[in-house]
């Protein structure tokens, strides 16, 4: 199933957004018109829903690993020990997808608000003039 296809937590915030839903989203992202902000939080959602794929099939073995019926000669500490390993990798990809989503969506401008004035760089302008030119006659000395 491809990313496109999956749900993730962020959908609903996306599609609220950018004013289409997730599919007509990636349908605009395949014309050029779209801007920079629609692919950067479709590229973000993309890695958000394989984080959270990862993260449910971690938190799924674990559930089936501690199951009631499961046997007790089965368990073992150091696969329980693997797996927390693991839960805490995913999380901890999901909840950095999540935020850079969420900081991309807050920082945005609205949808078709423009510019009010063209950006304007600060930096600093160069004052300093150079120094006379030598008269005709002048004679150079060295200095060692």
């Amino acid at each position: 199933m491809s990313v496109t296809d999956k749900s993730t937590s962020r959908d609903t915030a996306l599609e609220e957004a950018f004013g289409a839903s997730v599919a007509e989203l990636y349908a605009q992202a395949a014309h050029s018109e779209a801007g920079a902000a629609l692919h950067r939080a479709l590229e973000l959602r993309s890695f958000l829903a394989i984080a959270e794929e990862q993260v449910v099939r971690v938190r799924d073995r674990v559930r089936a690993g501690m199951s009631a019926d499961r046997d007790l000669g089965e368990l073992s500490a150091e696969d329980l020990r693997m797996d927390a390993q693991w839960l805490e990798a995913a999380l901890a990809g999901r909840n950095g997808y999540v935020a850079a989503l969420d900081d991309l969506l807050r920082t945005m401008p609205a949808p078709g608000q423009l510019p009010t004035r063209p950006v304007q760089f600060a930096q600093p302008k160069i004052t300093a003039t150079a120094p006379p030119a030598p008269s005709a006659g002048a004679v150079r000395t060295r200095r060692s």
